[in-house]
């Protein structure tokens, strides 16, 4: 079993910046991946960000690229995603979310943390 908490939402607002964090616990792999997933109301739920722990080069989708930042402390084993330059589109319930196989499925995640960017 694998533990994630994210942290670190809150009301921002646009053109801001917002830290979000995640720490994960539990059993340990040889290598795995770690993504941000979010929701925004009446939508989907989205891919965000995601790094290989091994590696550390994280990928982003179009949508936050530039202006969101994922990068991680081994020591802490957290992952961060650093958000500038918030827009009112941005606001969303962000999940972290662990792909243990790396297939590309992820089988735990965590409880989200609320983003809500205001004007």
């Amino acid at each position: 079993q694998v533990q994630l908490v994210e942290s670190g939402g809150g009301l921002v607002q646009a053109g801001g910046s917002l830290r979000l964090s995640c720490a994960a616990s539990g059993r340990t792999f040889s290598n795995y991946a770690l993504g941000w997933f979010r929701q925004r109301p009446g939508k989907e739920r989205e891919f965000v960000a995601r790094v290989v722990w091994n590696f550390g080069i994280p990928n982003y989708a179009d949508s936050v690229k530039g202006r969101f930042t994922m990068f991680k402390d081994n020591a802490k084993n957290t992952v961060y995603l650093q958000m500038n330059s918030l827009k009112l589109e941005d606001t969303a319930v962000y999940y972290c979310a662990a792909d243990i196989t790396m297939t590309g499925r992820y089988d735990y995640w965590g409880q989200g943390t609320q983003v809500t960017v205001s004007s």
